[in-house]
């Protein structure tokens, strides 16, 4: 049994799995509650269930890219949870764990065949998505990066190819990227349900992260920003 943690964007998702699938769920998609909820589920999650952490395979946290004071409370609590109770803690790429959240359901609507391409996106500052790109069976053919989105993007990939783009960062490119290949999964979320099956894989492997020095994967650096209206009184 594995306990999964995913705070990289505005949902905060924990869930109880096995091997098989998702034992527990919870979630909330309500604004900057990661700080408040993340322990409160994690209790309550592993009361119901009646275990311990000790009683863990492991604990799994999305390691991001995604927003950095979610990531930062979403690694911090899991560390926290491996090192206390000694279990091992694995890492799972954001964009990794949203891919394996397109459902045959998904897949279906949309038409997604052998030769589809899987786009997940996560929304980073005014245009700037950090995305990568899998094919329909998960084979990752582009490394996370940070790009911003224009008219030209994915003009490489042919119109014969089916495009399909899903997640918090896919809305703001809507009205740019509109080739008759590409469809937007709107109905996806974000959910520590979809981190059990990569999880699984790396247990197997004992690909776990050094609890001592993990640190979230942020792809750039943190700007911060001041808010408008605030003056230094300079």
């Amino acid at each position: 049994m594995i306990i999964c943690l995913e705070t990289s964007t505005s949902v905060c998702s924990v869930a109880l799995c096995d091997s098989k699938g998702v034992i527990d769920l919870r979630e909330s998609s309500e604004n900057k509650s990661h700080a408040s909820l993340l322990t409160l589920f994690i209790d309550d999650l592993l009361t119901n269930a009646g275990v311990s952490v000790q009683d863990l395979e492991s604990v799994v946290v999305s390691k991001g890219p995604g927003s950095y004071t979610g990531l930062r409370i979403g690694v911090s609590a899991a560390k926290g949870l491996a090192y206390a109770a000694s279990v091992p803690l694995i890492g799972v790429e954001t964009t990794l764990s949203m891919f394996y959240g397109i459902t045959d359901n998904i897949r279906k609507k949309y038409g997604v065949d052998n030769k589809s391409l899987l786009i997940p996106m996560i929304d980073a500052r005014r245009m700037e998505v950090y995305y990568s790109v899998y094919t329909s069976d998960g084979m990752k053919t582009k490394e996370i990066s940070a790009e911003i989105i224009d008219e030209n993007t994915f003009t490489d990939i042919p119109e014969s190819v089916r495009i399909l783009i899903f997640g918090d960062g896919a809305a703001k490119c809507r009205q740019v990227l509109k080739r008759k290949n590409i469809d937007f999964a709107s109905e996806f979320r974000m959910s520590a349900a979809w981190m059990y099956k990569p999880a699984y894989e790396s247990l197997g492997v004992r690909r776990f992260e050094d609890v001592a020095y993990f640190e979230p994967f942020y792809l750039k650096d943190f700007i911060a920003t001041t808010p408008k209206g605030f003056t230094s009184g300079k």
